[in-house]
């Protein structure tokens, strides 16, 4: 007995000791909850003559295409609860109906729901095709080539998900998927990571996934090398499920004991965005959403560490997605809401970084592929590793 209890004191010693470190973690994370608050409100608004900007989420899914049980109106709900303008569906195929056109299609409260699927092709490769298509289960019979030149002829996109296993880089996709949130949240640590979410995952639910978010070194490479063959899109998706967690007796009509849920709809929807511009006056549809997603008129902002509304990266009259002749562009603009790291890319190398606050200027070095990331070096490591801000590029030609 006196053994037993030697054994359990210890024991209860080292539970103790492991919790130490999350515990101090949930403290900086509570200073850097501070921080974007406090820059939250301080942030430069400045007044945009030309553009509207929306917010919108793009690869999120339901009940409809599998792997998940979540019905319309935890959607909606969630959504609007995250301040979303616009959802791009896209819902995986089904041989034996059209989840592109049963799936939300039209506003709903503040957002907008937008058909599309998750395809397959012949070679293997995945897409996210928008607006959505009752062929898209025939698609998988078809090589690479042949589905986006079919896509193509019918005013659809084809935007390569999980690039890491695609194969086909000489075919004509339109944009690349350079950050999966849902990718990046399979990727945390299967030690560390159940013991974050119990220290602070309740109090401080978007930080604690994205302390562990980085660069995605490779697919941005990825890009790069792609975009300076012809003009593409780099986008961030969600791959929304909300399909995450647990729950004790239950049924399927949905009654449960006890359910817990860690990937809401409202708390991905908040996490990692894109914000779209349009033309002042052009009302959000359908039509204009995914025109500004093939030109390449948005930006990447990781809005779980603060709010990237306002941003722009401009030449002359060109913004983001825009191409222009080099000889008529001396200077590229960059304006950031709160003080952050700018680093400018061409062609995919670092050529300049500086800090910002509101509004400044770089030097162009002639024709080229130009983009920007920022960086908020203010809240410290792990979020300075992972860019706040991920722009589509300004092509020099």
């Amino acid at each position: 007995m006196r053994y037993l209890k030697k054994f359990l004191l210890i024991a209860l010693a080292v539970l103790i000791a492991i919790q130490v470190p999350f515990i101090y973690r949930r403290y900086q994370l509570g200073k850097v909850a501070e921080k974007i608050s406090a820059s939250n409100a301080s942030r430069i608004v400045r007044t945009d003559d030309k553009f509207d900007e929306y917010v919108g989420i793009i690869h999120a899914h339901t009940f409809l295409g599998g792997h998940s049980n979540a019905k319309f109106d935890e959607l909606i709900k969630g959504a609007n609860d995250a301040g979303v303008d616009f959802v791009m569906m896209t819902e995986h195929w089904s041989d034996d109906y059209d989840t592109s056109a049963l799936t939300l299609n039209g506003k709903y409260g503040r957002t907008l729901f937008i058909g599309g699927n998750e395809i397959d092709t012949a070679d293997g490769d995945r897409f996210l095709m928008i607006p959505g298509s009752a062929e898209a289960a025939s698609l998988r019979k078809l090589s690479t080539d042949a589905v986006l030149a079919k896509l193509h002829a019918e005013h659809r996109l084809g935007l390569i998900t999980y690039p890491e296993r695609y194969k086909s880089w000489n075919a004509s996709f339109d944009g690349i998927e350079v950050f999966s949130l849902h990718t990046s949240a399979k990727a945390i640590n299967k030690f560390t990571g159940p013991f974050d979410i119990l220290w602070s995952g309740r109090a401080y639910p978007q930080l604690t996934f994205a302390q562990y978010f980085r660069r995605p070194d490779a697919n941005l490479a990825k890009f790069d090398e792609a975009s300076q063959k012809r003009r593409l899109t780099l986008f961030t998706g969600t791959d929304a499920h909300s399909n995450i967690g647990f729950h004790l007796f239950g049924d399927d009509a949905g009654h449960k004991l006890l359910d817990i849920k860690l990937d809401p709809y409202a708390f991905s929807f908040s996490m990692a965005r894109v914000h779209i511009l349009l033309p002042k006056g052009t009302p959000l549809t359908r039509d204009s959403a995914v025109d500004a997603v093939k030109s390449g008129r948005f930006y990447i902002g990781i809005d779980a560490i603060g709010d990237t509304s306002g941003f722009r990266f401009s030449a002359n009259e060109s913004i983001y997605g825009d191409e222009t002749p080099a000889a008529n562009v001396q200077q590229l603009e960059v304006f950031v809401p709160v003080t952050s790291r700018v680093v400018l890319l061409m062609n995919g190398a670092r050529v300049d970084e500086r800090p910002a606050t509101g509004e400044i200027a770089f030097a162009t070095s002639g024709p080229g592929v130009y983009r920007v990331e920022v960086y908020r070096d203010d809240l410290g490591e792990p979020f300075s590793q992972m860019p706040w801000i991920m722009s589509n590029p300004i092509y020099l030609r």
